[in-house]
């Protein structure tokens, strides 16, 4: 350090702070990865996506995409998962990442997925869309429809 009559001078201070607030600061590197960002979906709405090795690793040996979606109060939903590459499961979780409903083989036999849920509480809500175990990924279709009753 430089004294200057037995002070410590200002620009001896200043660059080693300066270095200690650019160890702070996050630079963005290439090839990073983004932060988790669900993909949003309406309800009454349909997605043709792609699952593979880059989406959310599930600690299963597969893998899952989040879409976040907003349901009210007394909602009912279907939600159809199909897909002609992979074995498919469909989860409904809370904003808490409380799992609502889940649904791995839909009731034609197939191991396409359908989910049937009512909704306690508006908010926002995830549907994830994952392989069963090591099946790996593919092409799906994954569509949401907001039940009504039928007028008589």
């Amino acid at each position: 350090m430089t004294y200057l009559s037995g002070k410590v001078s200002y620009r001896s201070l200043m660059i080693p702070l300066f270095s200690l607030m650019l160890g702070l600061i996050a630079f963005p590197v290439k090839g990073q990865q983004n932060i988790y960002n669900p993909i949003p979906i309406k309800s009454n709405g349909a997605i043709s996506d792609r699952l593979s090795d880059r989406d959310i690793p599930t600690g299963e040996g597969g893998f899952a995409k989040d879409y976040e979606i907003d349901l009210e109060k007394g909602d009912q939903v279907a939600i159809d998962l199909t897909s002609d590459e992979f074995d498919s499961v469909v989860l409904l979780l809370g904003a808490d990442g409380t799992t609502i409903a889940e649904n791995d083989d839909g009731p034609d036999g197939s191991t396409n997925s359908l989910l049937f849920s009512r909704i306690t509480e508006t908010g926002r809500y995830i549907i994830r869309v994952r392989a069963f175990g090591e099946t790996g990924g593919g092409n799906f279709n994954l569509k949401v429809t907001r039940l009504r009753p039928v007028d008589r």
